[in-house]
């Protein structure tokens, strides 16, 4: 297989995107449950399929096969995402940006993850390369199944009250983005076997129930207290204090729509700062050495995830919404455009660079991509 169709096979999985208005559309009519499973089970097929081919459990698949079921698993990931964002801005309608910018920060992770499951569960060579596809194919069904009783609107209550949930939130994607990052670079001691670091994982992805099963506690002595002071108050007491919730509900509100006309001005700026930091990236990462290596991944990564999260908040703020299950996924067909445009350069740069044998060592073999 050459460069230019290893790299059409990578387009392929971002030309999955070109159809994501489906999902959306789907969104607006469907339950969200039933699209969560929807999305899992495409990526079911395609990335299944794949699996049972490099298995020998079927052999009838072509180059166009493949090409196409890796269009269907860039596809299922649109439905999952699209339901994750709708959740999203219908429960934390106050606070979304925040809330989108946690869940991007998530995003990021399936790699780790599946990289910490094989070194855990496949101690073979061949088994590790094949484990992938199975996990890709396995685990998102799995975790939509248990997701998808949970996929509906909650009574999540003020911005204050949920002041601290997000700063807890804020430390534990912080804590579950260093140990990621420290585990990939082989600075875990050598007395953790990768067994332990897979539950090192597994405890920080849940460390987040502890908001829900506090709230719950909460919620059980809060109802508890009421009930007691309910008894002691008369009814006069009673009016004033939802007149007292009221006027803190119309100041809360006011304040909220004086911030949200700062949202447009601020996301602009951090176009500008996030272009800026990806140019600056490519520099560093034509440099050979391991640590520029390091940053410009790093910076790369950064920016890549404050795009995404910027680019909800926008699709919201310019359209509403109403429509933006819809709005969104038209809005990021633009990806499929660049990963054609920007993969068949870097294949071509890399077989005008290559041996005579078809194959490339080095940093010269992407050098121009970068620079492009």
């Amino acid at each position: 297989m050459s460069q230019v169709e290893l790299n059409n096979l990578a387009f392929a999985s971002d030309a999955g995107k070109l159809f994501g208005f489906f999902s959306g559309i789907a969104a607006l009519y469907l339950p969200l449950w039933l699209v969560l499973l929807i999305g899992s089970a495409l990526g079911l097929v395609g990335y299944g399929l794949q699996y049972l081919f490099i298995t020998h459990q079927i052999s009838s698949l072509s180059y166009a096969h493949i090409f196409l079921l890796t269009v269907l698993a860039g596809n299922s990931i649109c439905w999952i995402n699209t339901v994750c964002y709708v959740v999203i801005i219908q429960n934390f309608p106050s606070d979304r940006q925040v809330s989108v910018g946690l869940t991007t920060s998530y995003q990021g992770l399936s790699a780790k993850i599946y990289t910490v499951l094989v070194d855990a569960l496949f101690f073979s060579p061949d088994k590790r390369a094949k484990s992938y596809l199975l996990l890709n194919s396995m685990l998102p069904l799995l975790v939509c199944v248990m997701a998808a009783p949970f996929v509906r609107d909650f009574d999540v209550g003020t911005s204050r009250n949920m002041e601290v949930g997000f700063m807890f939130m804020f430390f534990v994607t912080t804590a579950t983005g260093i140990y990621a990052v420290i585990s990939s670079l082989g600075s875990l001691p050598s007395w953790l076997p990768p067994l332990g670091n897979a539950i090192c994982i597994l405890v920080l992805l849940l460390a987040p129930l502890v908001i829900p099963m506090a709230e719950k506690i909460r919620e059980v002595l809060l109802n508890g207290e009421i009930m007691k002071v309910s008894v002691e108050k008369n009814a006069g007491d009673n009016q004033v204090e939802r007149i007292e919730s009221g006027i803190e509900e119309v100041d809360d509100d006011h304040r909220r729509g004086n911030d949200q006309e700062k949202v447009f001005d601020i996301q602009t700026s951090l176009y500008s700062s996030i272009h800026g930091s990806n140019g600056r990236s490519f520099l560093l990462a034509s440099n050979s050495t391991n640590i520029s290596l390091y940053i410009s991944t790093a910076i790369i990564g950064v920016c890549t995830g404050a795009i995404t999260s910027i680019s909800v908040s926008t699709t919201t703020e310019l359209f509403g919404t109403k429509n933006f299950s819809v709005n969104h996924n038209i809005v990021v067909a633009n990806i499929p455009i660049g990963s054609f445009i920007f993969g068949y350069s870097a294949a071509l740069n890399y077989r005008r660079e290559d041996d005579g044998d078809g194959t490339c060592m080095g940093l010269q073999c992407y050098r121009n991509t970068f620079i492009i």
